[in-house]
């Protein structure tokens, strides 16, 4: 008779789960060993729970499938939390198997004793607590479903008893069923009439735009409308794409920020975008999300479509009226490609220092057409946003929504481990990479040819542009960093180290073709700053108080390398 934890790993395999990344202990002690008697589920073990959870969401990220994390009792499924986070908001399916204490023990202080459904909860779609065998294999059929459907993490909590005893069940194969989801009529004819009746209007596309491509360039096309994108929709709106004006938000550019501030009529697609100030002051809004919860949180709606991008934008088309005027689109297409022609004279050499966006450009040009990238959140996000080309088949992936530091070699893990023949590019910030620099022996011990790019400019370089945006003198951002060429030979891993601009091209391409994973430690132009899309009124002042509170402290020659270094960046 099969143990609870033998019916969760048949379970699993049954459904198409290929692997579960953790770290043992021993109240995991019966699921690790349900693993080692069905090699069909991979156990790919990583040096923190935090690093697993990452590789979980990263690998869903990719495939839209389930994806597995495991933790033991107390601070070892603690440590999952920060990735499940990243897991839960970017809405990817990913299933926490958190180990818990003796069910005897349960409420008497016992050792690593924690309450993990209520720790849990906040970071997940479902929590439960596994205190007998009769509630299995309900629960995991329940738990997967809530995963799968709501696309979000689900949390079982076994007790280390439990997962040990027999249980009379057979695995289940669990499966996901696609459906569609289209606003009513009525719906449907008020929004045609809307975007009808508009002379200027902007289309507003996130990450609910994927599988939607044909439908978003042919309704863009109908409304001869400009398509600006958030940062999670790059990945599906920007290739192949004639009315694409670039993205908005904080880490956007001028183009897209304006295509959206100068519209009449705005129609979101599939976007979250969280930033209020980046809406327009004065227009229709017409929003689509399949999450009908989603619609009105960042801007007054005037219309609410709840459906899926393309079946919603199937429906609108045949109502949407030919022959519109192209002069807004053109106006706004102008301004992109003025915008995206600055944006490329500042990507680069120099013969004093290394610009990170030369750096981007290179890692963009030589990388192959299906390539993964992962920015780690900080400055390496804005230089992905910027400097990035999608294909169609390259992706892009990261910690957009949560905003976690130490998100990009661990998610690699898991994009790698899914797709062992492709090119995986972790753009590491050295604050995160040293956060959770075990990470590298994971790709070591299983073989992951991950290539880690560290943008190593000895400082939080994005916390130190808040600072100054915001008028302090910078303090508490230093990072007295090592040779991490050198840490990845020690650890077995092929190490680049580049300091000038002129030996960049060669060793980036020899970095990209090494069969096996590597580590290229590029030293960075520290002062290079990120500027917005639009600057305000509050940033200029606070440059400015920076400035005067920057010579008062004796730091005048700080102020003079931000300037050297971004002198160009005004003319």
């Amino acid at each position: 008779m099969p143990t609870v934890a033998r019916n969760i790993v048949d379970t699993l395999v049954a459904s198409g789960v290929k692997r579960v990344y953790g770290i043992p202990g021993d109240s995991l002690n019966g699921f690790t060993d349900a693993l080692r008697v069905n090699p069909e589920l991979e156990w790919v073990h990583v040096r923190h729970e935090e690093g697993a959870a990452f590789a979980a969401s990263g690998e869903a990220a990719l495939t839209g499938e389930l994806a597995v994390c495991a933790g033991s009792c107390g601070p070892g499924n603690l440590h999952l939390i920060n990735g499940l986070y990243d897991a839960q908001r970017s809405r990817v399916p990913v299933l926490a198997i958190a180990a818990h204490i003796p069910s005897e023990e349960i409420g008497s202080n016992y050792f690593q004793e924690t309450h993990p459904t209520e720790i849990f909860r906040e970071c997940s779609v479902y929590a439960e607590h596994v205190a007998h065998p009769s509630q299995m294999p309900r629960l995991l059929r329940i738990a997967m479903r809530e995963a799968i459907e709501k696309r979000g993490v689900a949390v079982l909590v076994i007790p280390g008893d439990v997962g040990l005893a027999d249980i009379d069940a057979e695995a289940e194969e669990i499966s996901f069923y696609p459906s569609r989801v289209i606003p009513a009529e009525t719906l449907i004819e008020d929004a045609a009439a809307a975007l009808n009746g508009s002379r200027k209007v902007t289309i507003l596309a996130g990450a609910g735009t994927e599988g939607a491509h044909p439908e978003l360039i042919a309704i863009a096309h109908a409304l001869q409308a400009p398509i600006v994108h958030s940062m999670r929709g790059k990945e599906f709106v920007e290739y192949d794409n004639p009315f694409d004006v670039g993205m908005t938000g904080l880490l956007g550019f001028s183009s897209g920020y304006h295509a959206l501030k100068s519209c009449d009529t705005l129609l979101m697609l599939g976007t979250d975008l969280p930033y209020q100030q980046f809406y327009p002051d004065e227009a229709t809004v017409i929003q689509v999300d399949v999450r009908g919860s989603q619609i009105g949180k960042r801007t007054k709606v005037d219309i609410a479509l709840t459906g899926t991008v393309a079946d919603t934008v199937n429906a609108l088309l045949p109502l949407i009226r030919t022959g519109r005027s192209s002069s807004f689109l053109k106006t706004a297409t102008k301004h992109y490609a003025k915008t995206r022609k600055e944006l490329d004279e500042l990507a680069t050499p120099s013969k004093r220092t290394i610009h990170p966006q030369y750096l981007t450009k290179l890692i963009d040009e030589a990388a192959t057409d299906d390539a993964v990238f992962i920015p780690d959140v900080g400055s390496p996000v804005v230089w992905a946003a910027r400097y990035l080309t999608m294909s169609g088949r390259r992706r892009l992936i990261g910690s957009f929504s949560h905003g976690s530091m130490a998100n990009a070699l661990s998610q690699s893990v898991g994009a790698q481990a899914a797709y062992p023949g492709r090119q995986v590019i972790a753009l590491a910030g050295d604050g995160g990479l040293a956060m959770l620099l075990g990470e590298l022996i994971t790709l070591t011990q299983n073989d992951l040819p991950v290539k880690v790019v560290v943008y190593n400019n000895s400082s939080l370089n994005f916390v130190e542009l808040e600072m100054k945006a915001a008028g302090f003198v910078t303090f508490g951002t230093d990072l007295e960093n090592p040779n991490f060429a050198t840490i990845a030979e020690a650890v077995g891993i092929k190490g680049y180290r580049v300091e000038k601009s002129k030996d960049l091209p060669a060793v980036v391409t020899e970095f990209l073709n090494h069969d096996g994973p590597a580590v290229l430690d590029v030293t960075t132009e520290r002062q290079e700053l990120s500027m917005p899309p639009s600057i305000t009124v509050e940033q200029a002042k606070g440059f400015a108080l920076y400035a005067i509170r920057t010579v008062l402290s004796g730091k005048g020659d700080e102020l003079i390398d931000l300037a050297r270094t971004n002198v160009r960046q005004l003319f």
